[in-house]
């Protein structure tokens, strides 16, 4: 059975499903305080980005995948509007629920998936725009995921993909101490899990910088692909049109 990452730790590929879902069952009832306190607030700055990035219109059907805690999910639904579809997955299901509470909470009432981004359970060419935010570093067959994306397009749609990426140079050393240092502190302190923060910090790292991604999303049979870093690279959007 071949081996895979899991953060800096390899492990059979059959198996990171559910180390990776362990990491969110326990970080999930924290998740959103969390993200504000180690980001500083930037990740609803980095997300409004990748919302007007993706271009829904009114009308448009719109599949939100590892949507979490609903975030991109609310700001699609106001743009697509009473005419429109969009739909909240995620593989997760305590992530997945938190998300859907979240979205009934403020009026919105989404469809909420429990679903592998690797064998998604809808047709192909149902929607205009697919979105995953920090969501493709987590999943086990990358090149897997971003074919599923693809089918599921119509000929024209858009994929974005938010995702942590490769900080700019001169701010790797900083960057690292953060990461390796900060990040296990605060989620051992507020989430109560330093080692899922740490695997945060290492899955970072393992994954494909900016032009590897942008190469991946070409390979599963998107065009025009262009990406935007964000805070430094810190994290960054990929867009990219299905091919017709």
């Amino acid at each position: 059975m071949p081996n895979t990452d899991f953060g800096y730790e390899r492990v059979p590929e059959q198996d990171k499903r559910a180390h990776v879902g362990r990491v969110f069952d326990r970080v999930a009832s924290r998740y959103d305080l969390m993200n504000d306190l180690m980001s500083l607030g930037l990740h609803r700055l980095w997300k409004a980005f990748a919302v007007g990035v993706a271009r829904v219109h009114p009308g448009e059907r719109v599949l939100d995948i590892a949507s979490g805690s609903g975030d991109l999910a609310r700001a699609f639904s106001r743009r697509a509007g009473p005419a429109g579809e969009v739909w909240a997955t995620d593989i997760n299901y305590r992530m997945l629920a938190r998300g859907r509470d979240r979205l009934l909470d403020a009026g919105y009432r989404l469809p909420a998936v429990q679903c592998d981004a690797e064998h998604l359970p809808f047709p192909g060419g149902h929607f205009d725009c697919v979105s995953v935010a920090f969501g493709l570093r987590n999943m086990t067959h990358k090149e897997a995921a971003l074919a599923e994306m693809a089918r599921v397009l119509r000929p024209g749609g858009r994929l974005v993909v938010l995702e942590f990426s490769r900080v700019w140079k001169p701010l790797e050393k900083p960057y690292a101490l953060y990461s390796f240092s900060v990040l296990p502190w605060l989620g051992e302190r507020v989430a109560g899990d330093g080692g899922a923060y740490r695997y945060l910090a290492e899955s970072i790292r393992m994954h494909p910088d900016q032009a590897a991604l942008a190469a991946m999303m070409e390979r599963a049979g998107f065009t025009a692909v262009e990406y935007f870093n964000l805070s430094a690279g810190v994290a960054a959007v990929h867009r990219g049109v299905k091919l017709g």
